[in-house]
């Protein structure tokens, strides 16, 4: 197992699901300008995948992540319970400051694994502990009850 494995959080099979429908994801991602190909993965508490690929646009500013096209997919169907999210990108990659603050709306204690175009696991992160630490969210709203 991998030093970066963040052990206890998912199964060895959840995650080899995970990793392999982000892979999936990667290769249908329309990235004609960068070439930079993301997939992504969510894993609702139910035990459902939902699927993301980066969607690129000529623009660049209307380009959509493939993180939050996962979460907007499962938004979409009803779903606000997730535990996990793979992402595939060339080197490995992290998601952007958008969708981190995406997915801390629904998961702020989500498990964000980043993996190569290869499957290699490169890092393992917790949303709200290593990558949005502090971050800001409906508990700062004045008069939200969450």
């Amino acid at each position: 197992m991998s030093e970066y494995l963040k052990t206890g959080l998912l199964t060895d099979a959840e995650r080899t699901r995970l990793i392999d429908a982000a892979l999936r994801s990667r290769e249908v991602a329309y990235a004609p300008y960068s070439n930079y190909r993301v997939g992504a993965a969510l894993l609702a508490g139910d035990g459902t995948i939902y699927t993301g690929c980066n969607v690129e646009n000529a623009t660049y500013g209307a380009t959509v992540c493939a993180e939050r096209t996962a979460v907007v997919k499962a938004v979409s169907e009803g779903v606000r319970d997730f535990r996990a999210v793979a992402v595939a990108a060339e080197h490995g990659g992290i998601p952007c400051g958008i969708c981190r603050q995406v997915l801390y709306e629904f998961a702020p204690d989500l498990l964000v694994i980043a993996v190569d175009a290869g499957g290699r696991v490169v890092g393992e992160y917790t949303l709200s502990e290593d990558l949005l630490p502090n971050a800001w969210g409906a508990k700062d709203l004045d008069g939200f009850d969450a």
